[in-house]
């Protein structure tokens, strides 16, 4: 199973690109407490751009897509 680092690992700095739920094979639920983080302090080595696209679960708003710009840091 790739991991989040592999896939951002594979574009270079500048890229844009997709971080889903089901791409890192999780609910909409685990993945909105991992992409709250994100968006307000970048993720490993990507920032969020744009808005996130959210999922209705039950009544409730998830976050279950981001688009990201990848950065220099470290993964």
């Amino acid at each position: 199973m790739t991991t989040l680092s592999d896939y951002v690992r594979k574009y270079p700095a500048g890229a844009q690109f997709v971080i889903s739920a089901p791409m890192l094979r999780m609910t909409p639920q685990q993945f909105d407490a991992l992409a709250v983080g994100w968006v307000d302090d970048g993720g490993p080595g990507f920032n969020v751009v744009g808005m996130p696209h959210r999922s209705v679960v039950d009544g409730e708003f998830f976050i279950s897509r981001v688009n990201v710009i990848r950065t220099t840091a470290p993964v």
